[in-house]
């Protein structure tokens, strides 16, 4: 059993909830404890009908976490470096927990924490069902990535990574940037997603999206029998570093492509550079298109959104699409072929898994393709048993935990990574 610890350093103050784990047994009612909490963030003018939480009393945080089966929630504060954040490991059954770190100005401690504990269930899911050997981890820092950044900031959280020994390792998400992640490697070497000078892979926006694409093919290949992309049109929600990159492979391959975001500036770009056509944040839902790519934040697959859908498929890169698991399940009985958004945009996290053996580009294109094979599986599974394919890629993954961990304990960051190839700057 862990023991709850109590860090202190002059610079700062840890408190760190652990959770005993089951060893080598894993609960009947796995997909139950994982799932069901809300998702805070939703594209704006949309709102998701799960429930707020609860204000997040101990014993209620507790309870929160024996459902969602999370080893260890993390709360940093360095008051100097203006540093709020969470750091979530949900499981290392199959090894460190690995997922970035996301910048955002959440309106309270119990969205940033919801945040966090969804996000980081996801990486469980994304890196088994991607065959790694990897856990689920996430951490969010609390704040506006267009005025609080600082040297200090990132410093004083690199110092929080470090102080997990490799448990959790970290890389970029929405709001942060490789010249953020290299103020990280400042103080530990427990994070991904660095520049290439320091042997990294640099930005994974290029791979997840290829990694998209990739699983679009696949639901493609299911849904009307071929694969060429330039046949179809799409309405892409959300141009940011992964939609812009997702945009620019749709329109090399000639398909008709229709944009909104919430930044006017990127959706300029994406007309004038790649030849999309614009539309309203709200008009998107509307766009007569044959593949829906949700490629913002969560939520938006909702039941006000889905009446006003028109397309075959759902396939984009955004994480935690579906609002609440009866979305998924109407969308089965509809016809529309949802690609899980997990399976689908594992390519960032592939991407940079790769630095810990050494980074190497063509191994890392290569691996993408895997992305192709394992959402034809989950589609396969889906047909053959007639569930919604969400549950046919939570089936995937927890048949993967369950095996591995009958033969591994949970990653305990005593065996740290090797970052092959990795030069430091001190």
């Amino acid at each position: 059993m862990y023991a709850n610890v109590r860090r202190k350093s002059p610079e700062t103050d840890i408190v760190a909830h652990k959770f005993a784990l089951q060893r080598r047994v894993w609960p009947a009612n796995l997909r139950a404890r994982m799932r069901g909490f809300p998702d805070p963030i939703a594209y704006p003018g949309v709102s998701t009908q799960r429930a707020a939480p609860a204000p997040p009393e101990s014993a209620m945080i507790f309870e929160t976490l024996s459902r969602t089966g999370h080893e260890q929630v993390v709360f940093c504060h360095n008051a100097d470096a203006g540093l709020k954040a969470i750091i979530a490991i949900h499981n290392t059954v199959l090894g460190p927990a690995l997922g970035g770190t996301r910048m955002w100005n959440y309106a309270s401690d119990e969205e940033a924490l919801n945040d966090v504990l969804r996000l980081s269930r996801g990486m469980t899911y994304k890196a088994a069902v991607s065959g790694l050997n990897l856990g689920g981890g996430k951490a969010v820092i609390w704040g506006d990535p267009n005025k609080d950044k600082s040297e200090a900031l990132f410093r004083a959280f690199g110092r929080f990574v470090n102080s997990l020994n490799g448990r959790y390792i970290t890389a970029e998400d929405v709001g942060i940037d490789v010249n953020d992640m290299e103020y990280v490697l400042k103080e530990t070497e427990f994070v991904t997603g660095v520049h290439q000078v320091h042997g990294g892979s640099g930005d994974p926006s290029p791979f997840t999206a290829y990694g998209t694409l990739q699983g679009l093919m696949a639901a493609m290949n299911v849904k009307h029998g071929h694969e060429e992309v330039g046949k179809l049109s799409f309405a892409v929600q959300g141009v940011g570093h992964v939609g812009m990159e997702f945009v620019k492979l749709l329109r090399e391959r000639g398909a008709k492509v229709y944009v909104t975001d919430i930044n006017q500036k990127a959706v300029a770009r994406a007309v004038e550079e790649f030849g999309c056509e614009a539309v309203g944040l709200d008009e998107i839902y509307d766009v007569p298109a044959d593949v829906f790519s949700p490629t913002a934040l969560g939520g938006t697959l909702n039941e006000k959104t889905i009446d006003r859908i028109k397309a075959g498929i759902i396939c984009g890169a955004a994480n935690n699409q579906l609002a609440t698991d009866a979305i998924g399940d109407e969308l089965h009985r509809r016809g529309v072929l949802y690609a899980p958004d997990y399976a689908v945009n594992a390519g960032g996290l592939m991407n940079v898994s790769l630095e810990i053996d050494g980074y190497n580009r063509e191994r890392a294109m290569r691996m993408m393709r895997t992305i192709y094979y394992n959402l034809g599986r989950i589609f396969e599974i889906s047909a053959r048993d007639n569930i919604p394919t969400y549950k046919a890629a939570d089936r995937m993954a927890e048949e993967r935990i369950v095996a591995i961990g009958k033969v591994k304990l949970p990653h305990m960051g005593n065996s740290a990574p090797r970052f092959l190839g990795r030069m430091r700057n001190g």
